[in-house]
């Protein structure tokens, strides 16, 4: 059976870092967004990340790194616009797909390998969403392809929040809250970087 894919969410605005790109803040010595991708590539599975049309910086910080890069030109939609490019372009035969945002510092290679373990675990039979150690639900979640139909017709900026709410998931636990921290303002990164981020 061909590898899961994975599904980084790129193409936002950034509209609440005031001129600054939050993807492309560094974390561990390398632009979020190509930390978040190796991690990604890590899976052993295709890479897609969706980018928004005008994408100079994103694209230099992707540079080399075998991921297959798809524009948003309807990113502004929100979310959902990210989803559908970004399913219509995964390869023909995908089993599933794990999506997340790429806003997220503090998921790692591991992380994403143990909500593939539990993946590979279950019965495929609805989607797999990641927790903070607390079971707070997060990112990322695994959708089957028997859902990608549905993944196509998303619209707003909702992204696949009610489709989770009438398929229900299973929960994998990840660390503390590696599956919840996502960083949208400078305050946000200077706050999480004050706390040893």
């Amino acid at each position: 059976m061909p590898p899961v894919a994975v599904l980084l969410l790129a193409a936002g605005g950034s509209s609440r870092m005031r001129g600054a790109d939050k993807l492309l803040e560094p974390v561990g010595g390398q632009p979020l967004l190509a930390r978040l991708a190796q991690a990604a590539l890590a899976s052993g599975g295709p890479v897609v990340v969706t980018l928004p049309a005008e994408a100079g910086a994103r694209r230099d910080a992707l540079a080399g790194l075998g991921v297959a890069q798809v524009p948003v030109p309807d990113a502004s939609e929100g979310m959902a616009a990210s989803i559908r490019a970004g399913v219509a372009a995964l390869p023909r035969g995908t089993p599933a797909v794990m999506i997340l945002p790429t806003d997220m510092p503090e998921l790692t290679a591991d992380d994403l390998a143990t909500v593939l373990a539990a993946w590979h675990a279950g019965d495929g039979a609805r989607p797999l969403r990641a927790s903070a150690a607390d079971g707070t639900p997060g990112h990322p979640v695994v959708f089957p392809a028997a859902l990608f139909d549905a993944l196509r017709g998303l619209s707003g900026d909702a992204g696949a929040r009610d489709l989770l709410r009438r398929t229900g998931w299973d929960g994998v636990p990840l660390p503390a809250r590696h599956a919840v921290t996502d960083l949208d303002t400078p305050e946000d990164w200077e706050a999480w970087r004050r706390g040893g981020g």
